[in-house]
């Protein structure tokens, strides 16, 4: 396995390490503190031939970044530049180039900088998800009773942020009566079906309430129809409803301990207590609606296919789509080394909040399932941003 150690010497003769002196404050909520590349954990101990699968993530955000207006702004505040400064470093990204030009490219073009929260801490909360598994059928029957509902036609999502700065990240959503917005129905209602017949569509029935609850929470999935076939779907909308994570709910109850607290645990109770079960996930207002996709893989709310193992939620708030990001995070396997690796900001979610705050995005599978379930690990994140 090649090491990177000689390359990173070889290119702050480039005056790649310099680091500005002054602390660019960007937002209230977290700070950004300019560092050099030596100065990133695991750095220069990574393998050339992994890069490969950073620079495919971030060509799709290219691919959505070459279609913005050049002059304007690339995130809410101008230390994160133009679109313009970014369309030209995706045109000066490697192709077909020796793996050892990734990481010049990067250390040519970018400054990182060390995030930490208001506070100065700059240690956080990092998480997993992956693409949920399901058995799915076009018709209700005794076995699909559960459904995957489209996004209903009178649903109205609100970016309270293009009306005022102090309110960037925060969306409503609901219904207009009478020239008025007013909420939507919460998860206990829909789930009785309490809206209104004209707009509550079935894309699918799927066989167990707990994995449609799960699908949810993980914004996409692959599923088993009954005639053999598989059906991409995800996400399409959300009732505007606050999100409970109900693994806390279950804490609370004293039904789970902070200790054994996991996706797997929570699956485990759900199955073991079904009619208390129905009311633990009711606890849980938001309810999240969905469509047939038709892509190779999920897509995240930049509206790009997800890359497992490099795309990365982040508090859209606080962050644009298409920022390169380094974590050092603890690993959810038991005695292996920290996650230390270059990940992209391709998506957000509901409880995805805050300045040192990540959701790694896993994949597909049994070992994806595991990895984005044991997750719960503390650990650090670098931003880059252009020179």
């Amino acid at each position: 396995m090649k090491k990177l150690a000689l390359v990173v010497c070889s290119l702050s003769l480039f005056g790649c390490e310099t680091v500005p002196t002054t602390q660019a404050k960007v937002d209230d909520g977290y700070k950004l503190k300019p560092i050099s590349f030596t100065q990133i954990a695991g750095w220069s101990m990574q393998d050339t031939q992994e890069l490969n699968s950073f620079v495919s993530a971030f060509d799709k955000s290219c691919e959505r970044i070459a279609k913005k207006n050049p002059e304007a702004g690339f995130g809410h505040e101008p230390e994160w530049g133009t679109f313009g400064q970014w369309q030209e470093l995706c045109a000066k990204r490697p192709e077909n180039t020796p793996d050892y030009n990734v990481v010049q490219w990067i250390e040519e073009n970018f400054q990182p900088f060390k995030v930490t929260n208001k506070a100065n801490d700059s240690v956080g909360l990092f998480t997993g998800y992956y693409e949920a598994s399901l058995n799915g059928s076009n018709m209700q029957t005794a076995r699909y009773n559960v459904p995957l509902r489209e996004k209903p036609r009178d649903l109205v999502s609100v970016d309270l942020g293009l009306f005022r700065d102090d309110l960037r990240g925060k969306r409503i959503a609901g219904r207009v009566i009478d020239n008025k917005l007013k909420p939507y129905e919460d998860r206990a209602e829909i789930t009785a079906q309490k809206m209104p017949l004209n707009v509550d569509k079935t894309i699918m029935w799927v066989d167990s309430p707990v994995d449609a609850f799960f699908l949810e929470i993980q914004g996409s999935g692959i599923v088993r129809m009954s005639d053999g076939s598989t059906q991409r779907v995800g996400y399409a909308g959300q009732n505007g409803h606050e999100y409970t994570a109900i693994g806390r709910t279950l804490i609370d109850m004293g039904e789970l301990t902070k200790q054994n607290v996991s996706m797997q645990s929570i699956r485990t109770w759900l199955v073991a207590n079904p009619e208390e079960g129905r009311h633990i996930m009711n606890s849980n207002r938001s309810y999240v609606f969905f469509r047939k996709l038709r892509t190779d893989g999920p897509v995240g709310a930049e509206g790009v296919t997800l890359t497992a193992g490099r795309s990365l939620a982040v508090d859209r708030g606080l962050y644009p789509y298409g920022l390169p990001v380094w974590i050092d995070v603890e690993n959810p396997v038991e005695d292996a080394p920290n996650l230390q690796k270059l990940m992209v900001a391709q998506d957000t979610g509901g409880a995805i909040k805050g300045a040192v705050r990540g959701d790694v995005f896993w994949g597909y599978g049994a070992n994806a399932e595991a990895m984005a379930g044991n997750m719960k690990s503390k650990g650090t994140m670098t931003v880059f941003i252009p020179k």
